[in-house]
């Protein structure tokens, strides 16, 4: 292997042969120190003169509003937390039946305008589905089950989680539905079409 030469042309074969210093030709410091001046003097003027530009006002307003947000959720859940539990349910004939504690301790209290509705198409079921046709029938008594079921299960697994906020969306939606199906068999019977 053959050893490269030094600044003055020698070979070198070890660290120790190089010089330990080497000065530079001209001073390069003043130049240096000058100019970081001039940047840091620079930049100053700029940041004291110049507003931030459109897109870091934009960044910076999305920031904001992303922080609100996730403070307007964190009260959100704080505040339906603290309106868990309710007692009453209706039973399927419309009146009302508590049920056991852990389906207890994780239901909404139910609006009284929600719960008259649901009471009052509950009481005029069985006239209405006399009404429709045997398949729509079946449909209608199969559907009602299954939401049932449903709501029952759910109410079930919130009483064991009652903080938990997918299954008080997912029986929020099968109360929605249970009313659509009332709903929609009250019109249907009514008008005289099937569903």
């Amino acid at each position: 292997m053959t050893q490269p030469p030094d600044a003055e042309g020698r070979k070198v074969s070890s660290l120790r042969e190089l010089p330990q210093a080497i000065e530079p030709a001209r001073d390069l410091w003043p130049h240096i120190e000058a100019r970081l001046s001039q940047i840091r003097a620079g930049a100053t003027a700029a940041n004291a003169r110049a507003p931030l530009p459109a897109s870091q006002r934009a960044a910076r307003r999305g920031w904001l509003a992303a922080a609100a947000m996730v403070a307007c959720v964190a009260v959100g859940v704080w505040i339906g937390r603290s309106l868990l539990p309710g007692a009453v349910y209706g039973s399927a004939d419309g009146a009302a039946s508590t049920t056991g504690a852990s389906a207890l301790d994780a239901v909404y209290v139910s609006d009284p305008r929600y719960a008259r509705q649901r009471a009052a198409l509950l009481r005029s079921l069985p006239a209405h589905l006399a009404a429709l046709p045997p398949p729509a029938r079946a449909k209608v008594t199969a559907s009602l089950a299954a939401l049932r079921k449903a709501k029952y299960d759910l109410e079930s697994e919130l009483g064991k989680d009652p903080g938990n906020a997918l299954l008080q969306e997912l029986l929020v939606n099968t109360y929605q539905d249970e009313m659509r199906v009332l709903t929609d068999v009250r019109d249907a019977s009514d008008a005289g079409r099937g569903i």
